[in-house]
């Protein structure tokens, strides 16, 4: 399901209006919404222009100004030289290769994470496995599986990590 986007109106007075909301928004507040996975559209509530990409440029400058991390300087440089069409639409296509280099690395990030939680309660699993009996037919190959994950994860367990000894079990 694809989400909606939330229309955003600027005011000559600078006032910046979420219809979604119907409230008055600041910078910080469309940052969050961001954030959070939401898309926004700015418009000029006078001429309904769309002034999403400078709206955002704003909320950049907006957060260099309080962390001095910010975009590096040769970055910067490099998207104003790129005055030409060719050039800008080169950084772009880098800038968004990039950004997505970065989400596939943090998703496989978090599924390794979600493999190591799992990893965490198997012998949870293992032990509740063996209190629960299984089915006869079933019962020899379950528990062969079980002995040899057993195994596995004391092998694992007894692997040393930058030490020269071995832990017996």
């Amino acid at each position: 399901m694809e989400q909606a986007t939330v229309l955003i109106k600027k005011y000559p007075n600078r006032r910046l209006y979420n219809t979604s909301s119907r409230g008055y928004v600041n910078l910080n507040d469309l940052a969050a919404l961001i954030r959070k996975g939401e898309e926004i559209q700015v418009v000029d509530a006078k001429t309904g222009e769309d002034i999403t990409r400078v709206v955002l440029t704003q909320i950049i400058v907006e957060d260099a100004k309080d962390a001095p991390t910010g975009l590096p300087l040769e970055l910067l440089r490099q998207l104003i030289r790129a005055s030409d069409r060719a050039g800008q639409e080169f950084i772009m296509w880098y800038l968004k290769s990039a950004f997505d280099t970065y989400e596939k690395v943090q998703d496989a990030v978090q599924d390794r994470l979600k493999d190591v939680r799992s990893a965490a309660l198997s012998p949870l699993n293992l032990v509740k496995n063996l209190l629960t009996p299984p089915p006869e037919a079933k019962a020899e190959d379950e528990l062969e599986q079980l002995r040899r994950r057993v195994a596995e994860l004391e092998q694992r367990q007894q692997t040393p990590r930058g030490r020269g000894t071995r832990r017996k079990a």
